[in-house]
């Protein structure tokens, strides 16, 4: 795909080739005109765009199946290697005092942090803040000041079409600007990482500015020169840009910003406590509505801060703070960047009638601490967490669902296969809910276990020999 230019053809060249003038084409006809440029945005916003090298020391197993608790029985793998690893990728100053913005992937593990200007000075850099589900991480550099920042817009006001310029550092060749526009908004799904890194669920604005592995990090700027949002990810085969960029939006940005410099150890989301479904044609139709949109409320926790304010299955909400909600990421999408407690202005439909609600947000509720179980279990070393409502939000699990988390593994406890993250649901047909019921359920002996349980929302079954 060629880089969006914009372009001039003089008239007479359409009349030579014997084309119709167009009443409203015109030929440049002062020098600003023929001058059409985007370089006083990037003289504004370039400098505080910088590039971020990060190593990292990871092991690296001898054979695939060192990690597998069968063949660790009978084959002995030797250590891990340890291998030092370079990342290279973006990012943008927010704080003249040097507070930078990037991608988690960009420096997550990382055991040193190097970022260089543009003006070639270069600072370590100390991760305040890192969230892998959000793909964002908050960098402190030290021993900085008066550094150049760029200014968040609201990307809530970006419309389709809307020009942009993606800035970073592609494949290390040095800062790059490219051109083009907003593709979409209200994007929610799952895409690749640049570089390779994987991908996210999330909410991001869609841009065609071509954004390759290195950009990761960088800037997506509106032409005040002002950050739309956070290259993160691109939708690609070949490992290159097709014109299908992903930006994380500068008010989810600002939200966690915000939340880094207030000292938090942890990104701290509102908590809906409600599963959602979005309104098509069909749906729309079987509730009676004008038209599809929205998302109708099929389940509600007892704590949820909805059920407090008066919503109900079978709601569909339709608006947070007057704007449009029509998937469930987009719904966590405007609860995050209100923060963890606010208030929002839910509209939502019930029986044909559009209703306001004030819905006061919170973090999810705490549950019990993990319980580590001792000799007394044939399961010695497992640390097990009762599901409550933070590890149902965190998991993406339905809300009704019963069991007891693994929350580690160490001892006797690593050859059962059980990995954290894991939800026991039931041992030898009895249904658990709580550690204390899992201690009781393998005391020692030969025995041979069965254990039904959720792995990666999909259930399954584990069969151990006790003998």
């Amino acid at each position: 795909m060629r880089p969006f230019r914009l372009t001039a053809l003089p008239l007479c060249l359409l009349l030579a080739a014997g084309a119709p003038a167009m009443a409203e084409t015109q030929v440049p006809a002062t020098g600003a005109q023929i001058a059409l440029s985007f370089a006083p945005v990037v003289r504004a916003a370039a400098p505080a765009v910088v590039s971020i090298y990060a190593r990292r020391v990871v092991a690296t197993r001898p054979s695939p199946f060192a990690d597998d608790p069968f063949f660790s029985r009978f084959f002995d793998f030797g250590p891990a290697v340890p291998r030092v690893q370079n990342a290279l990728g973006s990012g943008v100053i927010l704080r003249a005092d040097g507070i930078v913005v990037t991608n988690f992937h960009v420096v997550a593990d990382a055991e040193e942090i190097r970022v260089v200007l543009t003006d070639a000075r270069e600072f370590d850099g100390e991760v305040l803040l890192a969230d892998r589900d959000l793909d964002l991480a908050v960098i402190r550099l030290q021993g900085a000041r008066d550094l150049p920042a760029l200014a968040l817009a609201d990307s809530d006001g970006a419309e389709v079409g809307d020009l942009v310029l993606a800035i970073g550092n592609p494949f290390g060749v040095g800062q790059t600007v490219t051109s083009g526009i907003v593709s979409a908004h209200a994007r929610g799904g799952r895409a690749g990482a640049p570089g390779g890194a994987g991908g996210q669920q999330g909410y991001f604005i869609q841009t065609d500015a071509a954004v390759n592995p290195g950009n990761s990090g960088g800037a997506l700027v509106d032409l005040s020169g002002r950050l739309l949002g956070i290259n993160t990810m691109i939708l690609t085969r070949s490992g290159g840009s097709n014109g299908i960029g992903f930006a994380i939006p500068a008010n989810l940005v600002g939200q966690y910003v915000a939340q880094a410099e207030a000292g938090a150890t942890r990104f701290v989301r509102p908590w809906a406590g409600i599963d959602v479904q979005p309104v098509d044609t069909d749906l729309a139709e079987a509730l009676g509505l004008p038209a599809p949109g929205g998302v109708v409320i099929r389940d509600l926790h007892p704590e949820s801060p909805f059920a407090a304010a008066g919503l109900r299955t079978g709601d569909v909400i339709t608006l947070i703070d007057g704007q449009a909600v029509n998937g469930p990421a987009e719904l966590d999408y405007r609860l995050t960047v209100l923060g963890p407690e606010a208030r929002a202005r839910v509209s939502y439909r019930r029986d044909g009638t559009e209703t306001v609600a004030d819905v006061a947000l919170s973090p999810a509720p705490p549950g019990e601490e993990p319980l580590t179980l001792g000799a007394g279990s044939a399961f010695a070393g497992l640390t097990l967490a009762p599901l409550d409502a933070a590890l149902i939000d965190r998991l993406g699990l339905p809300l009704a669902t019963k069991g007891v988390v693994v929350a580690g593994v160490a001892g006797p406890a690593r050859g059962t296969g059980l990995r954290p993250g894991d939800v026991l649901t039931a041992i030898n047909g009895t249904p658990v809910s709580a550690p204390p019921e899992v201690a009781g359920l393998t005391t020692p002996g030969a025995r041979d276990w069965t254990i039904d349980l959720l792995r990666n929302g999909q259930r399954a079954v584990l069969r151990l020999s006790g003998g």
